[in-house]
């Protein structure tokens, strides 16, 4: 058995006209994030972080902003591409940790909601996904509620 581990960051700034998405997670009454698919940065964090355990670059290396075929798209559908590549090394997915840091929405309401919606896409069980939330404290980007960013790390067994 060989652990590997993996660390993701996603931020995206706030934008008028979009849905919010996060962990899969559709969230009525607020503003959403500026993106070419539809911006979740907890997913992306996440994506970020198994490709990373197992060497195979970041999102934009694999799903590029400018293919059209991604526009839009579900991070949880490129969650279960990347969960199929790391199946296809042999790799299976230990657990995946996420922080996302938001002055709002509230997040806790929607924790295991998104667990679960994360847990499904990557075909493990909900014990293995850790969702977490945090304030920037009024400071910075985030701060201000310009945006919305996530840290994820994630550790993988690889043959």
């Amino acid at each position: 058995m060989t652990l590997r581990a993996g660390i993701g960051y996603d931020i995206h700034r706030k934008a008028d006209g979009r849905p919010l998405v996060l962990g899969g997670v559709r969230i009525e009454g607020e503003r959403g994030l500026e993106g070419h698919s539809d911006a979740d940065v907890l997913a992306h964090a996440v994506g970020d972080a198994l490709l990373g355990a197992v060497g195979l670059g970041d999102l934009g290396r694999h799903f590029p902003p400018e293919d059209p075929q991604w526009k839009d798209a579900s991070s949880l559908q490129l969650l279960g591409l990347i969960r199929a590549m790391l199946a296809g090394r042999g790799a299976a997915i230990v657990n995946v940790d996420v922080t996302v840091v938001a002055e709002r929405p509230k997040l806790a309401p929607l924790r295991e909601a998104m667990c679960v919606a994360v847990a499904q896409a990557l075909k493990v069980g909900i014990g293995q996904v850790s969702i977490k939330a945090t304030t920037n404290e009024g400071l910075g980007a985030v701060g201000r509620d310009e945006g919305i960013a996530a840290w994820a790390v994630a550790m993988v067994d690889l043959p």
